[in-house]
């Protein structure tokens, strides 16, 4: 079972990363048009040259944003030094942090089962678990984020792939917790 596990994480991980390229490839980032910071854009600039290999000829091809289903969300170029709503702004240490000890806790209670999680709770720690992979990747690679998923019917903050998996991954394993597995909130003497 653990070798699906580390396959489905993996496929996460490919489908954010892959999602990710192409919007840094296809969609010019929001901060460079209508007087966004000049250090910003000359950094999205370095970074389309140095890291992904874009054209000066591509970038003036660029659109600031791409079509997604009209009246749900369209698809945009935003970086995100921080986390949810762009709290905690620029705390790369404190990212790195929470991933390394989520990433020994996924560890321990895999090799020792001593938590009480069933299955399917298992699956969604994974899924959070890749999603804060692919989120790692960007900032170790970028120091920043990628997000392109813009929301239309309502005013939210502009999210990814990675994200998708680590909230439906939480909201999925609270809910198993709490209406299915009464048994992990016993005392075990």
């Amino acid at each position: 079972m653990y070798a699906l596990m580390a396959l489905f994480a993996a496929v996460i991980v490919f489908l954010d990363q892959a999602s990710k390229t192409w919007v840094v490839n296809n969609i010019f980032s929001s901060h460079c048009y209508a007087g966004g910071d000049p250090s910003v854009c000359a950094g999205h600039i370095d970074t389309l040259k140095d890291v992904f290999g874009v054209t000066d000829q591509q970038m003036s091809a660029m659109p600031s944003q791409a079509d997604g289903v009209d009246g749900v969300f369209h698809l945009s170029h935003v970086h995100n030094t921080g986390a949810a709503w762009s709290s905690f702004q620029g705390m790369h240490w404190l990212f790195a942090l929470v991933f390394v000890v989520f990433t020994v806790a996924v560890v321990w209670e895999f090799s020792k089962k001593r938590w009480g999680f069933t299955t399917f709770e298992r699956w969604c720690i994974v899924a959070v678990w890749a999603g804060g992979l692919g989120n790692m990747i960007d900032r170790l690679r970028l120091s920043y984020v990628v997000d392109m998923i813009a929301v239309d019917f309502m005013e939210f903050p502009v999210f990814n792939v990675a994200d998708c998996f680590i909230s439906c991954g939480c909201i999925a394993l609270i809910g198993h917790l709490i209406l299915f597995n009464k048994g992990f909130w016993k005392d075990k003497k």
